[in-house]
């Protein structure tokens, strides 16, 4: 019976295709769903049976601490060197997001309070 391994959405491609090559290098069989056209389908990677299962759930776990590990080296040697992202670089970068959002805070806010207001 096919079991899901691997849920592909909002994962990353560069992520999805480590995930594919550490299958394949450990003779894995698996297949791929995608989310389809309209992208209401479920992205994913499967095993055509729960032999490997078991194998392949502990390789990722592994693999998934080493990337999570890699991320934060990554995030504190950018601390150290000044060029991790914050508030006032996005604001600079992406001043429309972040007033959208902004703006969208403010509305659900506004929303939320303004019935105990207006009596």
């Amino acid at each position: 019976m096919p079991e899901q391994l691997f849920n592909l959405s909002r994962v990353p491609e560069d992520e999805a295709d480590e995930i594919r090559e550490l299958l394949d290098e450990n003779n894995i069989e698996y297949y791929e769903t995608t989310a389809g056209n309209w992208g209401v389908s479920l992205p994913a990677i499967w095993l055509s049976s729960d032999e490997q299962l078991e194998q392949a759930k502990a390789l990722i776990d592994v693999y998934q601490l080493e990337r999570t590990r890699k991320a934060q080296e990554l995030y504190r040697q950018q601390k150290l060197d000044g060029t991790a992202p914050d508030l006032i670089t996005n604001l600079k970068n992406n001043p429309v997001q972040i007033l959208f959002y902004l703006g969208a805070t403010l509305l659900v806010l506004y929303i939320s309070i303004m019935p105990f207001i207006n009596w």
